[in-house]
Order: structure tokens, then sequence, then C-alpha cells
């Protein structure tokens, strides 16, 4: 169930983030990010070193500018950790 959650929440941010307006350095790690969350759900792959760490640097970029956007990469976030990914 909360990995299922946070591929939904991760929709949500792609959807988000089509709305706002970010540059492309963030945009591009925030597709990095995603791919990676993505592969850390899946069972047959290890979690990539750092995702959480990467995803918070993100969130703190995000804070300023699109706060719909942290918010739900907080919430990402917060998910991973319950999950122990």
């Amino acid at each position: 169930m909360s990995a299922e959650r946070v591929r939904h929440l991760l929709q949500q941010l792609r959807t988000e983030l089509d709305r706002a307006n970010v540059d492309a350095e963030t945009l591009a790690s925030m597709r990095e990010l995603d791919r990676d969350i993505r592969r850390a759900l899946d069972a047959s792959e290890r979690p990539v070193a750092g995702l959480t760490d990467r995803a918070k640097a993100i969130e703190v970029e995000f804070a300023v500018k699109h706060g719909v956007a942290e918010r739900i990469l907080r919430e990402i976030v917060e998910t991973l950790a319950k999950i122990g990914v």
C-alpha cells in the first residue's frame, strides 16, 4: 500500500511540475529522483544511496517557489521513510 502511495504521489508531483515554471536543472534532478524512487520501490533492486537526502534537497528548493510541489515531495520522503526505502 505505501509503495503504491508513493507512486501516486510521484504522479501528482509530475502533474504539478508540468503546471509550474520549474528551471531545467531542477526538472532534470526531479526526473532522475523520480526514476531512482521507482527503482527503489521495485523489490528486485536495492535503494539508491542518498535517495532521501536528494529528495530533501529538492524539497528545500521547492519550498520557496513551488509550495504545492514541496508539500507533495515532503509526503513522498515521509512515506519512503515509513516503508524503509
